[in-house]
């Protein structure tokens, strides 16, 4: 099964950058300690494991899923490729996207698959998918997409309610009914033994767009930026641990009490880079019609915050849907004409080259 392979274990010579571990189960009673644990890394980091989320056996199912895609011959798989319009639904190949200001090439493939279309099915709302796609809709990928989609909104409602936000302020930034970028994302990238430098990466240095992002992987290569830093550090996989981390537009709803970290994808080190690295995420990123700016108007401690910063910093002028589809179209290889491309595709990244 992609992803479960018998691989040698992540080195333990390689650095790593510790996360907090924090327990769904204990979360979802609202135990006051874990919530404290979960605000300090969603303010310090914003990454942070999650252990006994419950999603395990679907996140296996999605993997078999990608990897009867990933099987499928190029010619077909490029019918259903995402475009040069700003769209992340469907497939993208390998070196499809820029990784920095160079227009180094990217070197995975992946497929994505929008949540409305899965929760729609057999109805479509965005587009249409590869044949093993719509023959897992029903008994993968939409079990993924509402389970997911219950632990990032629990995340969610636990970081409103100490945000000082009212009750159900993010989830009306997130209605299930409207269109929205969220979707499910299974990843394949090629084994690089010895053949590539740690700084070539395979998905280049970036901030998420949306708001949450829950990640299954098995295999190294995930490297955060350490806040105050220009150092990269690896981020270890710890079985049935779920990686979860905060993107762009909780950091603009927060007045960057949230932090939306810089991070990259390289090949795993040592002996795991002999294998393929699989990985699968689900994202949840404001309905379409959202403005992102920050909730001051909802919440003192956030507006506190804001008056702090630079007046105006949060005030991106665009909705959810404008922020992504610009991120997105302007990582397009096809729609670069210099390093002002890759500029105009960064998002709240501190490091603004994004190296």
């Amino acid at each position: 099964m992609p992803g479960l392979l018998n691989v040698p274990p992540f080195p333990d010579d390689v650095p790593t950058h510790p996360l907090l571990v924090v327990d769904y189960e204990l979360l979802q009673r609202r135990d006051a300690a874990e919530i404290d644990k979960l605000w300090k890394a969603a303010t310090e980091l914003g990454f942070w494991y999650l252990k006994n989320h419950g999603v395990d056996a679907e996140a296996d199912d999605m993997f078999e899923m990608g990897a009867e895609t990933m099987r499928l011959p190029l010619e077909e798989k490029m019918k259903f490729e995402q475009g040069d319009d700003g769209m992340s639904f469907g497939y993208k190949a390998a070196g499809a996207n820029a990784t920095d200001e160079t227009g180094a090439l990217d070197t995975v493939e992946f497929i994505n698959v929008a949540k409305d279309d899965a929760l729609a099915w057999p109805g479509k709302v965005h587009r249409e998918y590869p044949s093993t796609v719509n023959a897992r809709m029903e008994s993968t990928i939409k079990p993924f997409v509402q389970k997911s989609l219950e632990v990032n909104n629990t995340l969610l409602d636990i970081l409103g309610e100490r945000l000082g936000l009212p009750r159900g302020a993010l989830e009306k930034r997130h209605p299930l009914e409207e269109p929205s970028g969220s979707e499910a994302r299974c990843i394949k990238n090629p084994p690089r033994p010895g053949g590539i430098s740690e700084e070539k990466a395979a998905i280049g240095a970036h901030t998420d767009f949306g708001s949450l992002s829950f990640l299954h992987n098995r295999l190294g290569g995930l490297q955060v930026m350490v806040p105050g830093t220009t150092e990269w550090q690896y981020v270890r996989p710890i079985p049935g641990h779920a990686i979860c981390n905060l993107g762009d537009a909780m950091a603009i709803f927060s007045g960057n009490i949230l932090r939306s970290n810089l991070h990259r994808v390289v090949p795993p080190p040592k002996e795991q880079s002999h294998y393929e690295r699989w990985s699968l995420v689900f994202f949840t990123r404001p309905g379409n019609s959202i403005p992102l700016h920050p909730l001051s108007d909802e919440s003192p401690m956030i507006a506190e915050a804001v008056a702090n910063l630079p007046p105006g910093k949060l005030d991106t002028g665009a909705t959810a849907k404008d922020w992504f589809a610009r991120r997105i179209k302007n990582q397009r290889i096809k729609n670069r004409t210099g390093p002002e491309t890759w500029q105009a595709s960064r998002g709240t990244e501190h490091q603004p080259s994004a190296y």
